[in-house]
């Protein structure tokens, strides 16, 4: 027999609508009061049901994912995240790819927003740095959380959690560097992500700082895709004189590259270092194994959708917060011939 909103409140000696208000995870209900709904609702195992919850209060307990991005990994990894924090906080999920660059994109937001009632937006890049669909979210009084690259906040569009892509590109091309490496070359994701230009800010200050020439035909823009990593990477390989060491944009276009090193008959990492960013599954897949930078998008994920939630609820939430990403090193980097 199913156990039913009656049977928790009888067992924990309250109101219907007190116990309503604990699964609603409203602020006002005294700890104790919480502590004995919840211990009832284990106790009985009780499922509150979120659909007849949405249609039958003013509140919404949808958030929205709203993302334009081919990296499979990376969509897992903030979806895992999301999903966390709403399950954690009594949420469903709604997932919604689109197309960032479409003429439409912003009556395409507005509508899924008014009509799936979504409580909140988790975006992601292009679409949390692009102006118009701010604008277009604002104008609807839209709650969200941008998640971006960056290290200060330029605006006061809504919360903001910051990735310092910049840091973790320096960090990663100091490592060639450090290894001896002077020839270095750079393929790019796609230019209309900010994190593409973090990053290939990142190169290029590790670069100056460590007096070493920039040589604009080892900078080779591409997209965030395996295929693109094949195609830079033998553009870079039939240069007369080719780079020692290569930092690619995320891991997939390091795999790539390491794909079509391999196949022109390069020993890597003895011929060619190869360094990813991402730290995704595609680092630790392929051989030898990727050097990359660490970046834990499950947990930024799921640190915007608690800001995001603490927010509708009038709670305490940071305005920003920033992650940092770190090297992680592994096989396919090592000091150069001479």
């Amino acid at each position: 027999m199913k156990v039913t909103i009656n049977d928790v409140a009888k067992y924990a000696g309250v109101s219907i609508k007190t116990v309503s208000r604990v699964t609603n995870n409203e602020p006002s209900v005294k700890q104790a009061t919480v502590d004995k709904v919840t211990e009832a609702i284990k106790a009985l195992n009780y499922q509150p049901n979120l659909a007849a919850r949405n249609l039958a209060g003013t509140k919404s307990y949808a958030i929205g994912f709203i993302y334009d991005n081919p990296n499979a990994y990376y969509i897992i990894d903030m979806q895992n995240g999301i999903l966390s924090a709403c399950k954690d906080k009594g949420y469903e999920l709604v997932i919604h790819p689109c197309n960032a660059k479409s003429e439409s994109i912003c009556e395409e937001l507005t509508a899924l927003v008014k009509y799936s009632r979504l409580a909140g937006l988790v975006l992601t890049p292009p679409l949390s740095e692009d102006p118009t669909v701010l604008k277009a979210l604002n104008d609807i009084d839209a709650n969200y959380v941008r998640i971006i690259a960056g290290e200060n906040v330029k605006d006061q569009d809504g919360l903001t959690i910051l990735v310092n892509d910049k840091s973790g590109a320096i960090e990663i091309t100091q490592h060639l560097i450090d290894l001896g490496h002077k020839e270095i070359a750079f393929l790019s994701g796609d230019l209309h992500h900010e994190s593409t230009k973090e990053r290939l800010l990142g190169y290029k200050q590790a670069l100056t700082k460590n007096h070493l020439a920039l040589n604009e035909d080892y900078i080779i823009e591409g997209k965030y895709s395996f295929e693109s990593g094949v195609e830079g990477a033998n553009n870079l390989i039939k240069l007369k004189n080719r780079p020692t060491a290569i930092v690619a944009c995320n891991d997939e276009i390091a795999a790539g590259a390491l794909f079509a090193a391999r196949l022109a008959g390069l020993d890597i990492p003895l011929d060619l270092s190869i360094v990813g960013f991402e730290d995704s599954p595609f680092s630790r897949q392929t051989w030898p194994k990727l050097t990359t930078v660490h970046q834990p998008n499950s947990e930024i994920a799921q640190v915007a959708t608690e800001l995001l939630i603490a927010k509708r609820r009038e709670q305490d939430a940071k305005y920003a917060k920033t992650f940092t990403p770190e090297p992680v090193i592994r096989d396919s980097s090592a000091a150069p011939k001479h």
